[in-house]
């Protein structure tokens, strides 16, 4: 799960707005992996947030989540089978598919919140539809949750229908003040972290330090909170 770097935006990013769109976008992931699975009652599933750091052989700042699919633990021969589970609801082949696209949506979706807050527009499901993802680093997001769903849901109508629904899911998780904090925080921490691997523990102990709190995590290089 990782940013798509070549965006249709015509505009000019600059580096540091970059790079807050970047962090947003894998604490997105990284969040609905932890916090929606676990809602689920999903298994837990490992990830780490892989890092790369301006230096002196790069110029770009990049992370991306590695890991955290929960279908990747299913046997071929099962996934090769899904399209059998279509008529089956909540098949937990299906589960673990539909929270694998859920959770692969949530990161282009945190940052376009991100933008809308920025902007001060309003952020709803209207005007961050599937395609407009494209413009928030989610090419390949999109592309691997639309082949995610072909493997089990043969009718393209019920398909599309199926990713709407999921799309909303993805929204509603993102939009929900206490997954926006946590999103928030390890965004900041992402960006403040000098590691070149945060480990699935470290960015659970975010989550979990985040909900307990009543103050958010301010990061110093980028001094703004909005809630």
């Amino acid at each position: 799960m990782e940013r798509n770097y070549q965006s249709s935006l015509s505009t000019f990013v600059h580096p540091a707005e970059l790079d807050l769109r970047t962090a947003f976008h894998e604490a997105g992931h990284a969040a609905a992996i932890y916090l929606s699975n676990r809602q689920k009652q999903l298994p837990p599933v490992f990830f780490e947030i892989h890092v790369r750091r301006p230096g002196d052989d790069r110029h770009q700042f990049f992370a991306k989540v590695v890991d955290g699919n929960l279908i990747q633990n299913l046997p071929i021969a099962v996934v090769e089978s899904f399209s059998t589970f279509a008529e089956q609801p909540q098949h937990s082949c299906q589960r673990a598919y539909e929270a694998d696209v859920v959770n692969l949506l949530a990161g282009p979706l945190a940052e376009a919140k991100y933008v809308a807050i920025r902007d001060d527009e309003v952020f709803n499901l209207n005007l961050v539809n599937f395609n407009a993802l494209h413009n928030y680093g989610g090419y390949s997001d999109l592309e691997k949750a639309s082949s995610y769903l072909e493997c089990f849901i043969s009718c393209r109508t019920e398909r599309e229908k199926k990713m709407q629904d999921l799309l909303a899911e993805a929204f509603r998780f993102i939009d929900d003040r206490r997954h926006w904090k946590c999103i928030l925080n390890l965004a900041h921490y992402i960006l403040d972290s000098q590691q070149e691997v945060i480990s699935c523990d470290q960015a659970i102990t975010v989550f979990d330090r985040c909900l307990a709190a009543t103050r958010p995590y301010r990061s110093a290089r980028y001094p703004f909170f909005f809630n």
